[in-house]
């Protein structure tokens, strides 16, 4: 149970390309099953992982579409820490500006990365400065983190909605309503993203 003590803030980073309801979804939950006062929206500045294999759309953009999924969802706080900070994006990084004695950190991770986070970039920094949230989707149980990191498990609908699917969606003019918010879905038809029509 929430102690009042200390602010209690999930961490939930990303590509955010674009910013659908299934990453509402999975921030709700766990806001609301870990009793979490906020949980932040890390848009990666440079998600290296996947710069390295394909294009992204740039992080001023993605913020903006952040912006505009989440910042009327109670309780999600759209943070542009690492973009302000430039460079490839970092979880140890991230964690340690926001650690301090006021706060208690929760990362979320989806379950397929759970099993790999002693593969992470300064691992032992992440697994030391916040408790790891494994996301499982629709009861189907997926990875765990390895032994030593403390992780707490929450249980999402399963809502079948991927960023790849939704850009191929909008290049092909296929429909996108209902996957993400409306605002969202005239920002990226404003904008000309993903091959979509203006």
């Amino acid at each position: 149970m929430h102690d009042g003590l200390r602010r209690r803030i999930g961490v939930f980073g990303g590509t955010f390309d674009p910013p659908h309801h299934g990453h509402i979804a999975i921030a709700q939950e766990v806001r609301h099953s870990l009793n979490l006062d906020d949980v932040l929206m890390v848009v990666a500045n440079d998600p290296w992982q996947k710069t390295a294999v394909s294009s992204v759309t740039p992080a001023d953009t993605r913020l903006a579409l952040s912006h505009t999924a989440f910042d009327s969802v109670d309780g999600l706080e759209v943070s542009d820490l690492e973009i302000r900070r430039g460079g490839a994006s970092y979880t140890a990084d991230t964690l340690t500006t926001l650690s301090g004695p006021d706060c208690e950190l929760f990362l979320v991770v989806g379950s397929d990365a759970a099993a790999g986070l002693d593969t992470w970039k300064r691992s032992a920094e992440v697994r030391s400065l916040a408790t790891t949230v494994v996301i499982d989707r629709g009861g189907r149980q997926g990875g765990r983190p390895p032994a030593g990191w403390t992780h707490d498990v929450v249980d999402v609908p399963a809502l079948e909605i991927s960023s790849s699917d939704l850009r191929a969606r909008f290049g092909s003019d296929r429909p996108v309503d209902g996957l993400l918010p409306r605002g969202v879905i005239d920002q990226v038809r404003a904008l000309g993203l993903y091959g979509s029509c203006r």
